[in-house]
C-alpha cells in the first residue's frame, strides 16, 4: 500500500495551475495546502483579482493561504503547521526561505521552464524567446537557498520554431511541467531519482520585466525586435509613440533591405511598416491605446497620415 505523502504547494501564476491539478491529483501525495500570492489590483478597473493559482484552488475545495511576504516567521509558521513532507513550487512570485525549505523530509521541488542553469531568475520563457534560442524546456530541481541554483531531478526538452509569443510558449511548457512532476514524484518519493549538481558552465540570470522594456527601439536589427515583439506578451507589450497615440505591436515581421530611417513609419503596400537598423519592420497586428487589435492595413485606412511620420520618443506613461 503506498504511504501518501503530506504535501504544500506554491504558486500564482499561469505556469502553475497545470502542476497544481497534477499534484491534486497525485496518487503518491496528499495535497493539504496552496500557498499563493494575495489578491492584487488589476485591470481597468483596478479591481482585487486573485491569483489564477488561488482561484483553481478554490475550485478544488483545497486550504490557501496567501501571505503577502512568505519569509515573515508568521507566514513560515502558518506553512509548518499543515506539516508538509513536501514543497512543489511553480511560477510562485517570492523566495522561499531557507527556514522553511528545511522542514519536509523530502524537500522542496521546483518547476522551472528553462534548462537550467540557462535563463535562471524570473523570466526565463521571455528569455528564451529575446536570445533566439532554438530549443527550451522545463527542470525539475531540488531547492536550495540560491536563486534557481539547486540540483536538477529531472528536464524535459522542446524544440523552438521561432514563431512562438511567449503566452503560447508559456501554456506549452506548463502541460510539459504537469507532466514531468507526475512522472518524477513515485522515484524522488522513494529516493530513485538522485538529484545531480547543475553544470559549472552555461549559467544565465534573468531578471523581472520593465515596463519600459516594452518601448520599441528603432535602431536595433528587425530581427531582433520581432523576437521582443513575442517575448514581451501580454507584459510590458512592445510599443512605440505615434500621432495617433500610443502603438502597441502584437504580430511582426522583419523586411531586409534597403533600410527606411529609424523610426520612420513608412507605407507598406497597403498596410504600414517602420523603419529599423537593416531594413524595415512590416506591422501585421497593432492596437491603439484604449482601442481593439487590428491589422496593420486597417490602421493604415484609419489613419492614413500615420504613412511619412515618425514615431515619438518620450516619457513612459
Amino acid at each position: 500500500m503506498t504511504v501518501r505523502r503530506r504535501a504544500v504547494f506554491l504558486g500564482s501564476g499561469a505556469f502553475a495551475v497545470p502542476v497544481l491539478d497534477a499534484l491534486a491529483v497525485a496518487p503518491e501525495v496528499t495535497l493539504v495546502g496552496v500557498v499563493t500570492a494575495p489578491p492584487r489590483r488589476a485591470g481597468r478597473g483596478h479591481r482585487q483579482t486573485e491569483s489564477l493559482v488561488s482561484v483553481e484552488a478554490g475550485r478544488l475545495g483545497l486550504r490557501t493561504l496567501a501571505p503577502e511576504r512568505l519569509r515573515t516567521p508568521e507566514s513560515v509558521a502558518a506553512v509548518v503547521a499543515l506539516a508538509p513532507e513536501l514543497l512543489v513550487l511553480a511560477d510562485y512570485g517570492q523566495l522561499v526561505p531557507p527556514t522553511l525549505l528545511d522542514v519536509p523530509r523530502h524537500g522542496a521541488l521546483n518547476l522551472h521552464p528553462s534548462l537550467l542553469p540557462r535563463h535562471r531568475g524570473a523570466a526565463p520563457i521571455p528569455a528564451a524567446i529575446l536570445a533566439g534560442d532554438i530549443e527550451t524546456g522545463v527542470t525539475l530541481m531540488r531547492m536550495d537557498a540560491g536563486l534557481d541554483s539547486g540540483p536538477i531531478v529531472a528536464q524535459r526538452r522542446i524544440p523552438l520554431n521561432g514563431r512562438e509569443t511567449a503566452p503560447q510558449l508559456e501554456a506549452a511548457l506548463a502541460v510539459i511541467a504537469a507532466e514531468l512532476l507526475a512522472t518524477s514524484l513515485r522515484g524522488w518519493l522513494a529516493g530513485e531519482l538522485p538529484a545531480q549538481a547543475q553544470p559549472a558552465e552555461g549559467a544565465t540570470l534573468t531578471r523581472p520585466l520593465r515596463r519600459e522594456d516594452g518601448r520599441l527601439d528603432p535602431h536595433l536589427p528587425g530581427a531582433e525586435l520581432e523576437r521582443r515583439v513575442r517575448a514581451l506578451q501580454p507584459w510590458p507589450g512592445t510599443f512605440a509613440e505615434t500621432d495617433a497615440g500610443r502603438l502597441i505591436v502584437w504580430a511582426a515581421q522583419p523586411v531586409p533591405g534597403p533600410a527606411a530611417e529609424p523610426g520612420a513609419i513608412v507605407a507598406d503596400g497597403d498596410s504600414l511598416a517602420l523603419g529599423v537598423a537593416d531594413g524595415t519592420l512590416r506591422l501585421l497586428k497593432v492596437q491603439l491605446a484604449g482601442g481593439r487589435r487590428m491589422s496593420g492595413a486597417e490602421l493604415r485606412r484609419g489613419h492614413p497620415d500615420l504613412a511619412g511620420s515618425r514615431i515619438h520618443v518620450s516619457a513612459l506613461g
